[in-house]
């Protein structure tokens, strides 16, 4: 064990001012990192750039190799870390980054990456940084005095190796993940690319039953499962950090979740995501290990009840994420004091076509395999991610 200070040096960010910014084709603009670059991997699509003059030592030039690290950022993702591959063109450091660079006589680059973004490490980093309102800052000079496992170096290569494979493991199971998610878009817009006039043409408020907006009492340790903005993601209800929320019997039979109802997003600071749905789907709760009976839903939530006879949920669900569903559902929203809002009867006034129900069901036939995929995926994911943690504990505890 050593002090990572005596293993690696590290490299302070730049600090300007939002007016030294200056074009990216610039005769002396030089490319420069801030802590929203710093993502699981190096995010280089949304860069700034700063005079080259800024930079005073070529120390502060990003190399291959150094691990890049937020220094000041909210509570949680202070110490947040990433690994710098070649990038192909120079770059430097924002003020609230620094790069810690491994002295290769002691310490390998990615030996000394996976230590500094491994849970144990993250977590003593968010220790030691002293917090002021929102933001965290994490001083380097404390950081330096931290101990960090060095063995012998063909001893680090060897765990490199072990962790790097595990981890392209993980990688591809994420790529493989992304393009199932690409499925049912893919096949929405081949089953319902044709003309819209082929069809019959309706508008949400005609193919509903209602429209209900949820409960807001507030949370407690008892009541009824109650689903939140939270749990309306990607497309599906999501029963991480699930409240529970009393109401009195009225109250639970007017807002009793039924399989099939479709929950609308109806406030967020995000345009985006305003509107954003999910259907009720009870196989899924149910595989949860949760009483499907029992689901009620909170007041950012529009609860809409569809004629099942006439159109599919899933097949609502789809349109509204599809070009025409997000543009309609944009030019419904209202903005007020920073949140974007859409209310039942912006909802209603949806235009929805309506193919013939065959068609949708077959539809929703085979977004229930790709679904089953998904499933069976994630699991696959669960397994790698537990493996690669398993052996980020064992590296550096001497295990491996």
């Amino acid at each position: 064990m050593k002090p990572l200070g005596d293993v690696c040096e590290f490299v302070r960010g730049i600090t300007f001012k939002p007016t030294d910014l200056v074009e990216f084709d610039s005769p002396d603009s030089l490319a420069c990192f801030r802590t929203k670059n710093v993502q699981a991997s190096l995010e280089t699509e949304d860069l700034i750039h700063i005079p080259r003059s800024f930079v005073k030592s070529d120390r502060q030039i990003i190399r291959e190799g150094d691990t890049l690290i937020s220094t000041a950022n909210s509570n949680n993702l202070v110490g947040k870390c990433c690994y710098t591959s070649r990038l192909g063109y120079p770059a430097t450091l924002g003020g609230f980054i620094a790069a810690i660079r491994a002295k290769p006589t002691q310490i390998q680059p990615r030996f000394l990456y996976y230590w500094l973004s491994s849970p144990f490490t993250q977590e003593r980093f968010r220790g030691l940084a002293r917090q002021t309102t929102n933001i965290s800052n994490l001083p380097l000079t404390d950081v330096a005095k931290e101990l960090a496992p060095v063995p012998p170096l063909l001893d680090q290569e060897r765990i490199v190796k072990l962790l790097d494979e595990a981890d392209e493991l993980r990688k591809l199971r994420a790529k493989a993940d992304r393009r199932t998610t690409e499925f049912i878009p893919a096949i929405f817009h081949e089953m319902f690319s044709i003309p819209a006039n082929s069809w019959q043409n309706s508008t949400l408020g005609k193919l509903v039953h209602d429209f209900h907006y949820g409960t807001s009492n507030k949370s407690t340790g008892e009541g009824k499962p109650t689903l939140r903005i939270p749990n309306v993601v990607q497309q599906a209800v999501n029963l991480d950090d699930l409240k529970f929320v009393p109401v009195s019997d009225a109250d639970f039979e007017r807002l009793r979740l039924i399989d099939g109802d479709l929950l609308f997003v109806r406030t967020n600071g995000n345009a985006d995501y305003v509107g954003r749905c999910a259907v009720f789907d009870t196989k899924t709760i149910q595989a949860a290990g949760y009483d499907t009976d029992e689901f009620i839903y909170a007041s950012y939530l529009i609860r809409a009840r569809l004629q099942m006879e006439k159109v599919s949920p899933i097949f609502v669900q789809n349109f509204l994420t599809s070009f025409e569903g997000l543009s309609a559902l944009r030019a419904r929203s209202k903005t007020s004091a920073g949140q974007f809002n859409i209310n039942t009867e912006g909802l209603s006034s949806i235009p929805i076509p309506v193919p013939p129900l065959p068609l949708q069901k077959e539809f929703v036939q085979r977004v229930t395999e790709i679904r089953a995929l998904e499933t069976s995926q994630a699991a696959s994911r669960r397994r790698l991610e537990a493996l690669f943690q398993s052996l980020l504990h064992r590296a550096f505890n001497g295990e491996l």
